[in-house]
C-alpha cells in the first residue's frame, strides 16, 4: 500500500482572520481524499502587502521565516493564488543575499500549490464527490492566472461537481478591483472595476460566483451584499466540500 500524501496548509492572513471556513472546507477536502494534512503553528501572512508596498527588507524576513516554518513539508497548500505566487514567485529573489536561505526557499517554491492545483496536479484528481444544483460561475484571480498560469485546474474540478452547471463569466479574466492596497489607495477605480465584473456576474444567472483567492472574495462578495444580490461569493474549497447551502 502507498504511503499516505502529507501535505501543510499555509492558511494566509485573510483567510485566517475572515474566511475561517475555507480552511475548514479544505482540510475537510484534502483528508476526504486520503491527504494528511499538517498544520504548522506560527503563521503569519506571507509578506506581500510589505512587498507591494516597498518594504523588501521586512518582506524578506517574513520569508525568510516562513521558509524555515514549512521546511519539513513535503507539500504545501494554499488556498489562495496571490499567496501560492509570492512564494513560488518572489521568495527566492527576497533571499537571494544568503545561499542557503535562497536555496531553501527555492525548494519551498517548488513544494507550493495552491489548493486546485495540488488537487489536479499532485493528487491527479479532477472530480470529488460532492453536490451542487445549479449554475456557478467562475473568477480568474490575477495572480492564480497570470502569474502562475493557472485557469484549467478550478474550471476542471468545478465541472466535476455532481449537479453544477458551470457558466463561463465574460471577462473572467479582468481584475475584480481589489488589488490589495490598491482598493485603500483609489477606491474609486476600485469600485468602478468591481461594478464592472459584478454586472457581468449577475448577467450569468449563476448562483454562486466561486473565486481561489480570499482578496478576490472578499472585494467581491462585499460588492454583492452592497447591491443585495441573491449570487453568494464562495471559495472553491467550499464548493467541493458541499458546504456552501450549510
Amino acid at each position: 500500500m502507498a504511503a499516505p500524501v502529507r501535505a501543510a496548509l499555509m492558511i494566509t492572513c485573510l483567510g485566517d482572520l475572515f474566511f475561517p471556513e475555507v480552511g475548514v472546507a479544505m482540510v475537510r477536502v484534502l483528508r476526504r481524499l486520503g491527504v494528511e494534512v499538517d498544520f504548522p503553528e506560527g503563521q503569519t501572512c506571507c509578506g506581500m502587502p510589505l512587498f507591494n508596498s516597498g518594504y523588501h527588507h521586512d518582506a524578506a524576513r517574513v520569508a525568510a521565516r516562513t521558509v524555515r516554518l514549512f521546511q519539513d513539508a513535503p507539500h504545501v497548500v494554499v488556498p489562495s493564488g496571490s499567496c501560492a505566487w509570492m512564494v513560488k514567485a518572489e521568495y527566492p529573489g527576497l533571499l537571494k543575499h544568503d545561499p542557503a536561505l535562497r536555496a531553501a526557499a527555492e525548494a519551498l517554491a517548488r513544494r507550493t500549490r495552491e489548493l486546485s492545483q495540488f488537487i489536479v496536479e499532485v493528487l491527479g484528481i479532477t472530480q470529488i464527490e460532492s453536490v451542487f444544483e445549479g449554475k456557478v460561475t467562475y473568477h480568474d484571480s490575477c495572480h492564480l492566472l497570470r502569474g502562475l498560469g493557472e485557469s484549467s485546474s478550478p474550471r476542471a474540478l468545478l465541472r466535476g461537481v455532481r449537479g453544477a452547471e458551470l457558466v463561463e463569466l465574460p471577462g473572467a479574466d479582468q481584475c475584480c478591483g481589489f488589488g490589495g492596497s490598491f482598493s485603500v489607495r483609489l477606491p474609486e477605480v476600485s469600485s468602478a472595476i468591481l461594478d464592472k465584473k459584478l454586472a457581468n456576474v449577475e448577467a450569468t444567472g449563476a448562483r454562486c460566483l466561486v473565486a481561489c483567492d480570499a482578496g478576490c472574495l472578499m472585494q467581491m462578495g462585499g460588492g454583492l451584499t452592497r447591491r443585495g444580490s441573491a449570487v453568494k461569493a464562495v471559495h472553491l474549497a467550499q464548493v467541493l466540500a458541499g458546504e456552501v447551502d450549510r
